[in-house]
């Protein structure tokens, strides 16, 4: 992945493989370029701050911390910053970092409801320009112990590569019973609020 983008470029400030299938997959000429900022110290300072701060806020919080980040390197190019939370009644979960983490974080989530909060912020010369946050409700089934280790078996490490433990292109579809909501969200990013963005700014044909 290239450290620099040139002017006028659009940058895709995230090294989500989802995002940039999403985004290539609609026709969008993009550089990637993940942002370097500490998610985990952005969100304990925003726990520390507001301790009733929504995951709304934080979803946006932390796309616009990457936005910027990536765009004061680049000038001239227009950054998209994305990030998902998901929010299971008022807690927040985060990536597990291991198949057993994931394996609890699935079990927690069967027969629930859950919220994947995604906001993309969009950003030009260091400053962001606009921004969205939109939501999706994803109810779980209440799957077997049996089926949920032979998901973990087929998934592999890939559970532990996205919030929630699945991945909704893939076979984590077969988690769910029912989903409320925008596809694109679901993945982590709201595209068409993104599509809409760059054909209003003359990156795409309108």
């Amino acid at each position: 992945m290239p450290a620099t983008a040139n002017a006028h470029q659009i940058v895709l400030a995230s090294g989500s493989r989802a995002r940039r299938e999403m985004l290539a997959a609609a026709g969008v000429p993009f550089t990637v370029l993940p942002a370097d900022v500490d998610e985990p110290a952005i969100r304990d300072r925003l726990f520390r701050e507001n301790p009733s701060i929504t995951p709304q806020h934080i979803a946006e919080v932390l796309a616009t911390a990457k936005a910027e980040e990536v765009s004061a390197r680049c000038p001239g190019a227009f950054v998209i910053g994305a990030d998902q939370v998901l929010a299971l009644g008022v807690e927040l979960l985060s990536k597990a970092p291991n198949m057993d983490l994931a394996r609890e974080t699935l079990k927690r989530l069967r027969g629930r409801s859950h919220v994947l909060h995604s906001a993309v912020v969009f950003a030009e010369n260091g400053k962001v320009t606009s921004r969205h946050v939109g939501a999706a409700r994803l109810t779980m089934r209440n799957f077997s112990d049996p089926f949920l280790e032979d998901y973990l078996l087929r998934a592999g490490e890939k559970v532990t590569q996205s919030v929630g433990g699945y991945e909704l292109e893939g076979q984590g579809v077969q988690l769910f019973e029912r989903i409320d909501g925008d596809y694109f969200t679901i993945l982590g990013l709201p595209l068409l609020e993104v599509l809409a963005e760059l054909r209003g700014r003359g990156k795409l044909e309108a």
